[in-house]
């Protein structure tokens, strides 16, 4: 891996733990260094409306997301960010298309509104940010197969994440586990990768736990 690439690596173990431990599961380097770029830009869309100090700031780093996928959609030279440029390797590398990555920008604009998500937002939320995530991951790690079952299992794993601190969405999150335990049982194993982290939703955690969790969950291609 390049220097970039590694720090990448490490950015996604640090803040991502559990996407990052379902990629170790990915046996190619160029495949495993493409999913990566996938989270960090998830994850620097995460950070946009958190570290933003009012919601006009927080709008203008997603725009500023934005205009990056202009750049590399454009065949123009990106901006040297890390995330940016692993980005538009994987999207030139794998043909990723563009309205999944809009649609992962565009579901942040919701966070930027203090007001409360209703169940059909949240769920839209879910499907927009993980779900989309998990759906390009499944694109790059089995191409010409149905993602869709990714994207259910990336959704659950936000609905989880999103019903821990807003227990009002308990019922929806667990019905949504539940549907895509069904889901996943359609995917590609070569994209089951892409899946893994949601076997790891309402579990015990700890380190040597996880990793069995996962080990299970691929080698049965369950979650």
């Amino acid at each position: 891996m390049s220097d970039d690439l590694e720090d990448l690596d490490a950015l996604i173990r640090r803040n991502d733990p559990d996407r990052w431990l379902s990629s170790r599961f990915i046996g190619e380097r160029e495949r495993r260094a493409d999913v990566i770029a996938i989270y960090a830009f998830d994850h620097e869309l995460a950070r946009a409306p958190k570290v933003a100090s009012n919601p006009l700031l927080g709008e203008m780093r997603l725009t500023w997301w934005r205009e990056v996928l202009d750049e590399v959609f454009e065949g123009r030279p990106v901006r040297r960010h890390p995330t940016a440029q692993a980005l538009a390797v994987a999207v030139r590398r794998r043909g990723l298309p563009r309205d999944l990555l809009e649609a992962m920008i565009d579901a942040r604009y919701r966070e930027l509104d203090a007001s409360p998500m209703d169940p059909p937002e949240a769920l839209a939320w879910a499907r927009d940010t993980a779900g989309r995530a998990a759906e390009l991951a499944a694109m790059i790690l089995a191409p010409g197969s149905d993602a869709g079952p990714a994207r259910a299992a990336g959704t659950a794993w936000a609905m989880s994440r999103r019903a821990a601190t807003a227990p009002v969405f308990a019922g929806l999150a667990a019905k949504t586990l539940e549907g895509a335990r069904q889901a996943v049982r359609g995917l590609d194993a070569q994209a089951f990768a892409a899946a893994a982290h949601a076997a790891l939703i309402g579990r015990r955690r700890s380190p040597v736990g996880d990793r069995l969790r996962l080990i299970l969950a691929v080698a049965r291609g369950r979650i």
